[in-house]
């Protein structure tokens, strides 16, 4: 099967420069905004560990947070075709970063912890078992280079 192309832009666009540009690492803000037609932008900063703002979103919480919505959408398709009735989804996502003592550091890995709630008649092993290939289909899951775990649990409405 042919490979189908899909091409994703954004603009990031440094809001930070507080007068004095980058001429000290305390003269400038983290600030920055990511942006796309048509869409509000995305207030963007480094973690607060790094002088970020913490009213603002970090790189790190978006690859966390794109990492579980790509699995919820997925999740939520199968769950369409085979039957399951999802009520409810909701995901307590965690990253572990690993900071090296050069200031550069990687991600060892992310677990998703999906609560999701199915009508009653919906099948909950049905409903348990798709997490598998939710996680073999998101874009996003298989383009990193770390683990992502599920520790999902399924709740049957009125059960």
């Amino acid at each position: 099967m042919a490979e189908r192309k899909h091409r994703y832009e954004v603009d990031v666009v440094w809001t930070g420069n507080t007068g004095e540009g980058t001429k000290t690492y305390r003269s400038y803000s983290r600030d920055h905004e990511i942006r796309a037609e048509g869409r509000p932008p995305i207030p963007g900063t480094s973690d607060p560990l790094f002088r970020g703002d913490k009213r603002r979103w970090n790189p790190e919480q978006l690859l966390i947070g794109a990492l579980s919505a790509c699995h919820k959408l997925w999740y939520l398709h199968l769950a369409a075709e085979a039957g399951v009735v999802v009520l409810a989804y909701e995901d307590r996502a965690e990253g572990l970063l690993l900071e090296s003592d050069e200031g550069g550091g990687r991600f060892s890995k992310v677990v998703l912890r999906p609560v999701v709630t199915i009508a009653p008649g919906s099948d909950p092993e049905v409903a348990q078992r798709l997490h598998g290939p939710a996680a073999e289909k998101c874009f996003i899951a298989c383009s990193v280079n770390f683990p992502v775990e599920h520790e999902a649990r399924v709740v049957v409405v009125g059960s």
